[in-house]
């Protein structure tokens, strides 16, 4: 681990809509009841989660990156009701290329609405204005349409199809990689609030 986080970002990440925080022991329930559904984890790399598993997967959840292949995860919450929408992830891949990489994870009750797409962008925005990235990269199971527009109107493009490059619960898994760089990302949709303690916009 590094001495220092290579980022540690001042919370919460504000968008138009929603804040982006560190998970807490109080979000424990909605944490459990996202990776129980059958649907949201279909294309992950593992099953429905019991509560205990969730338990132990939330509090691994790390909200600075602490160094290269360090994932930092936070919880998506919409400002004006206080509901956990979803899980979004920024790892840090490579100091020396400047790469950075996103995942993200949201509930069947506020998918439909923009939420993934303007908590992801936030993300991409962090990598590219706090840790000046070159590239930041999105990998999905090729079955998952709904993430790959997700992010094509991110405005990233698809890089690659890696056919049946992994196994996962017991079949063979196809892979697609989507991208975008610093000098594309320019007036892209959903920075981050520069004033960061500052209340957003009015809806």
């Amino acid at each position: 681990m590094a001495d220092h986080p290579l980022l540690s970002p001042d919370f919460p990440l504000r968008t138009d809509r929603l804040l982006l925080r560190p998970w807490r022991p109080n979000d424990r329930e909605a944490f459990a009841a996202m990776l129980a559904d059958p649907g949201v984890v279909r294309h992950l790399y593992h099953g429905p989660l019991t509560a205990e598993e969730s338990a132990r997967k939330q509090a691994s959840r790390i909200s600075v990156i602490t160094d290269v292949g360090a994932w930092m995860n936070l919880a998506v919450e919409v400002a004006v009701t206080g509901q956990v929408a979803g899980d979004v992830g920024l790892c840090w891949t490579s100091t020396e290329h400047r790469q950075a990489e996103v995942g993200y994870v949201f509930t069947p009750d506020h998918c439909g609405r923009g939420y993934a797409t303007e908590a992801v962008a936030a993300l991409v925005d962090v990598a590219f204005t706090d840790l000046g990235a070159h590239r930041v990269s999105g990998r999905l199971d090729a079955r998952n349409t709904a993430s790959a527009r997700l992010l094509e109107r991110l405005g990233m493009r698809r890089e690659g199809l890696l056919v049946e490059n992994e196994l996962v619960k017991g079949e063979w898994t196809s892979e697609l990689v989507y991208a975008v760089l610093d000098r594309e990302w320019s007036g892209r949709p959903y920075p981050v609030a520069k004033q960061r303690n500052e209340p957003p916009p009015p809806l």
